[in-house]
């Protein structure tokens, strides 16, 4: 298994390939062609579920609904 401070490295690539616009990140030698936009953003957040996880904490997501009759 990776430890944090390589998911972190590869999260990095990958923030700063989106930003750039190119779907291509290189790191450690390797190379990974994305489809998508999409696809690197599940990506990044498997990343951080991984990181996550090797540092020995959760990620909490909230959703919060807020309704009006428009009145």
């Amino acid at each position: 298994m990776a430890t944090a401070a390589d998911l972190r490295a590869r999260r990095e690539a990958l923030l700063a390939q989106r930003s750039s616009g190119v779907a291509r990140v290189s790191y450690d030698g390797k190379t990974v062609e994305y489809r998508s936009l999409a696809e690197i953003d599940r990506a990044i957040e498997a990343l951080e579920r991984e990181i996550a996880a090797a540092e020995g904490r959760r990620i909490v997501r909230q959703v919060r609904v807020t309704t009006g009759k428009g009145l």
